[in-house]
């Protein structure tokens, strides 16, 4: 009888000891690793890998850069051929010929800038070479046109000076333009070509002339 209740107690025991090492009751049996099912979906959520983020197809780019209308050169230089009617009196006419030029700085390469030109023009007249030279400075507009296109219109005021001495006055008198022009400069080039057209008064031999002025040449960025 002793030995039947011992054999019942190790029965006992080891069919406990079986249902301990069980896989479905054990959690140190357990794989942290999901189980994949056949059609590639993980068992538990809780496991489930992160995918990534993908911008939806709609979504608008990204902002670019906004750049400037004009190139970043702060100075433009220029040297011409020029050519002055100036009507000295009435009944007295003179074609001069000579040479133009011109400085103009552009705070932060803007649209507003300060000219500076100078102008020197000769011709012959009853026996003797006659000279106008012109020295001003002023304001200067300009526009963006297209295929490197520059429009612009500029104010100056100054000094002229006229030889040689007449008996109808000084030699020196004050003297203003206006006009405008146009350059043309190709992309990624810092030469370029200008044509200009001013209108020139003077205030020579107590009276005052209106004269037309008109240059081309060239015009150099830095």
């Amino acid at each position: 009888m002793r030995y039947a209740f011992l054999c019942v107690t190790a029965l006992m025991v080891a069919s406990g000891a079986s249902a301990q090492m069980s896989p479905g009751n054990s959690l140190l049996l357990k794989s942290p690793v999901p189980a994949f099912t056949a059609d590639g979906l993980a068992g538990s959520a809780a496991f489930a890998f992160p995918t990534a983020y993908a911008a939806p197809i709609g979504a608008p780019a990204e902002p670019q850069g906004v750049y400037g209308v004009f190139r970043d050169f702060n100075f433009q230089a220029y040297a011409g051929a020029t050519y002055f009617r100036f009507y000295e009196l009435p009944g007295v006419t003179g074609n001069l010929y000579g040479f133009n030029f011109s400085v103009v700085y552009y705070p932060h390469a803007g649209r507003v800038g300060v000219d500076g030109e100078f102008m020197d023009a000769f011709a012959p007249q009853a026996g003797v070479t006659t000279q106008l030279a012109l020295g001003m400075a002023g304001a200067r507009f300009r526009v963006q046109g297209p295929r490197g296109l520059e429009f612009w219109t500029h104010g100056l005021a100054g000094g002229s000076h006229f030889t040689p001495q007449t008996a109808y006055g000084g030699a020196g008198a004050f003297g203003f333009m206006v006009g405008g022009g146009v350059d043309l400069i190709p992309r990624h080039r810092r030469l370029g070509y200008r044509l200009q057209a001013d209108m020139v008064g003077t205030l020579f031999f107590g009276t005052y002339q209106y004269a037309p002025k008109i240059s081309a040449g060239i015009v150099y960025e830095f």
